[in-house]
């Protein structure tokens, strides 16, 4: 069993930064990959970025790629998206989430969930 805590969300002008951060209880959390997702209001839950459990490879949506940086640190059952030059159109509820399959981009193969960090970008 894994339990997910975001934090670091809050109100960022347009071109600002945040950082993300999801802390895992379980001492299988370096297990598992570990995924970000978004939502915006009255869409879909999206993909943002995967880091593999080592760290070693991480995966990115192409909205994100070049702003967002996924990292973890296993020692401190923590990962963290690094989130720059951000845009009003990143405005979402962001979750963090954990899964043993291959198909980073699928939530449906995610195990565990987050209760989510707001993250608003004014114009």
């Amino acid at each position: 069993q894994v339990q997910l805590v975001e934090s670091g969300g809050g109100l960022v002008q347009a071109g600002g930064s945040l950082r993300l951060s999801c802390a895992a209880s379980g001492r299988t959390f370096s297990r598992y990959a570990m995924g970000w997702f978004r939502q915006a209001p009255g869409k879909e839950r999206h993909f943002i970025a995967a880091i593999t459990w080592r760290g070693r490879d991480t995966y990115y949506a192409a909205s994100v790629k070049g702003r967002f940086t996924i990292s973890r640190d296993n020692a401190e059952n923590t990962v963290y998206l690094q989130m720059n030059s951000l845009k009003p159109e990143d405005t979402a509820v962001y979750y963090c989430a954990a899964t043993r399959a291959a198909d980073w981009a699928d939530r449906n193969r995610y195990d565990y969930w987050g209760q989510g960090t707001q993250v608003t970008v004014s114009s």
